[in-house]
């Protein structure tokens, strides 16, 4: 049997025939935008004449601070941090562009520009219109980056707006170019500013000051789409909550700005958490600590988390100066992560994945903690909440819950698949849900559940046992080495897949034995027996995480790293931090310390008799570490 011919259980999948993307065709009375006068101005924003038609109207309140959050919005959807390497490509062919436009106007060059971008680029023009909801208590505007790292939520009270005329309530997009963008800025506190919002943007004076017609199709990517969807449900999941001054925010980001990041050290910024005492931030790999001024953590249980895309951060800078609070909602070490910007009416919510989107194991493992469909009652319970929500615009778990008169268990799972579903918006600032379809047509969620074929294969493997880890070795200043076993009865045969992950979760190094690792190594992507050990090993993770509140009898391998910041000598110039690692390998018991950042850290080996042994060992000096006020890093 060929390896095109094989079963799609042998780890070999065909790749999908149907082309990759959602269509969406958006369509405009108008292009949005700004008419200033002397004395007033006037805001006017198209809505896409493909959706059911909403209204809002008024005279903004606090034209200056909606003018910063707008300028933010379009930051983020326009932001794209992917790495890009060095390449004279793109050099080359814009000098073979400039030969062929040498004797035509600039309409025409720049028709040729946006011709060969089109040809040679498509994913530039790939960013969905902001979505924009009309609610009873609320204007909300909703983004997504290019490079589907950052998710973005404006929400503007209608305290904020002097509205004139009823509310058409709805959900739809709104035109949102460089050149709205460019009239924004030019909103000013002494000018009345009205906005509108609508299908035909009722403001327009007349029909001959009417602009033209703006029809477009796009091809929204499944990653892109997928990734929206995704980040927005992140925000469902239990997080530690962190409340920060707006200054602590702006200390970061100054830092940030005047020091460039060091080939050498980690690039993120790890949050101590202590109950009662300040959160504390601490910038790498400078260790530069920043206390923050907002109080004191209010949580219960001490916690160490280390959270990436610090650089996306800035995207906020122009909002900083109207903040009143900051709150960072952390889901865990190398999980996504949410900041809630409070400026009196208006909120913005900044929501960062965690992990490029070429990290494919840090996605792998995020992927675990988002639910699935459970099967015909987890479908009625999500028909009936859908159908609530419609009705009411608004809610929280708990009133739907009574509402519909189901288990509060039931209804939260059907609201985060919901989200998933792109039906539902999680509103993180009221813990409120609300109803919010993404696109005006059903999407295809048969798509979105795998980012490829081998993904699926591998989450089959999984799902039938034929997965199993072979051994775990933690070493330090390296990362945690897996080995596998998968068995694949199409193939006859055993895989070994190998890798390596770093303290980040990042892959280090991979290989397998079988024939698509040997032709495309990782050009291609991770082959079905990698991904499935690391579906194996985040279950695995997910598993101790849960067991270590409860039976400390079952644990047999078991890896812990603590931290303590010790207290700054007499003379000092900065802080120093100790870091003690405790790994349990059945009868094994390994214990390394020493400060933080140094090239090798002090080793101590212990064999005991039996695992029961070591496992009572492990935890006595765990609890030791703990009472010494040592903060768990890898409970995140």
């Amino acid at each position: 049997m060929s390896e095109e011919t094989k079963e799609p259980e042998s780890g070999k999948p065909e790749e999908q025939l149907t082309d990759p993307r959602t269509p969406v065709r958006l369509g405009y009375a108008g292009a949005s935008q700004l008419e200033a006068g002397e004395s007033s101005s006037k805001l006017q924003i198209f809505a896409n004449t493909e959706r059911s038609p909403v209204r809002a109207e008024g005279l903004l309140k606090q034209p200056l601070l909606v003018r910063e959050a707008l300028s933010a919005l379009y930051e983020v959807v326009s932001s794209d941090f992917r790495y890009v390497p060095k390449d004279r490509t793109a050099y080359l062919a814009y000098q073979r562009l400039k030969k062929q436009t040498a004797g035509q106007s600039a309409w025409q060059a720049q028709q040729a520009y946006f011709d060969w971008l089109a040809r040679n680029d498509p994913s530039a023009w790939v960013v969905l219109d902001p979505v924009v909801t009309v609610h009873p208590d609320k204007l909300l505007f909703e983004v997504f980056s290019k490079d589907e790292g950052a998710y973005a939520q404006m929400a503007i009270d209608w305290s904020a707006v002097d509205r004139s005329g009823d509310l058409q309530h709805g959900t739809t997009n709104v035109d949102y170019s460089k050149a709205l963008f460019d009239g924004v800025q030019r909103i000013r506190s002494y000018r009345e500013t009205k906005l509108s919002i609508g299908v035909d943007a009722v403001s327009v004076a007349s029909d001959a000051a009417r602009p033209p017609v703006i029809e477009k199709s796009i091809q929204l990517p499944d990653s892109w789409l997928r990734g929206f969807l995704q980040v927005q449900a992140a925000a469902t999941l239990p997080t530690t909550a962190v409340r920060i001054a707006a200054i602590d925010l702006y200390n970061v980001l100054r830092h940030l700005r005047l020091n460039a990041d060091k080939k050498q050290g980690g690039r993120g910024v790890r949050v101590e958490l202590v109950p009662g005492e300040p959160p504390r931030l601490v910038l790498e790999p400078w260790e530069l600590v920043i206390a923050t001024s907002a109080g004191p953590f209010t949580g219960r249980q001490p916690a160490l988390v280390r959270i990436w895309g610090r650089r996306r951060l800035s995207l906020l800078r122009r909002l900083l100066p109207f903040v009143e609070t900051v709150d960072i909602h952390l889901l865990g070490s190398g999980l996504p992560s949410f900041y809630v910007l409070r400026a009196g009416p208006v909120t913005f919510t900044l929501g960062l994945s965690g992990f490029t989107s070429a990290n494919w194991s840090q996605a792998v493992g995020f992927d675990q903690l988002l639910p699935r469909d459970r099967g015909s009652e987890a479908a009625a319970t999500l028909s009936a909440v859908l159908k609530k929500l419609g009705e009411v615009w608004v809610a929280s778990a708990d009133e739907l819950a009574k509402a519909i008169k189901k288990p509060i268990a039931d209804v939260r799972a059907a609201l985060q698949l919901a989200c998933q579903h792109g039906q539902v918006m999680y509103d993180l600032s009221q813990d409120r849900y609300r109803f919010r379809p993404l696109l005006g047509g059903a999407i295809d969620l048969g798509r979105l559940v795998y980012r490829n074929a081998r993904e699926k294969v591998a989450h089959d493997l999984v799902a039938k046992g034929a997965v199993k880890i072979a051994s775990e070795n933690r070493i330090y200043g390296v990362g945690l080495e897996l080995t596998g076993k998968v068995t694949v009865t199409a193939d006859r045969r055993d895989y070994r897949p190998q890798l390596t992950l770093d303290d980040d979760g990042r892959v280090r190094g991979a290989e397998c034995t079988c024939a698509f690792y040997r032709k495309h190594k990782l050009k291609e992507g991770p082959c079905a027996h990698l991904i499935a050990l690391r579906i194996a090993q985040a279950q695995e993770e997910e598993r101790r995480r849960q067991a270590r509140g409860a039976e400390r009898g079952t644990i047999t391998l078991e890896t812990r790293t603590y931290a303590r910041r010790l207290p700054v000598a007499t003379g000092a110039t900065g802080e120093s931090e100790e870091i003690v690692q405790l790994s349990l390998d059945r009868q094994r018991l390994r214990i390394r310390w020493g400060p933080r950042g140094a090239a090798k850290l002090r080793v101590q080996s212990f064999v005991f008799g039996s695992v029961a042994e070591a496992r009572a060992a492990f935890f006595e000096r765990v609890d030791d570490l703990e009472a010494r006020g040592f903060l768990d890093g890898s409970a995140g």
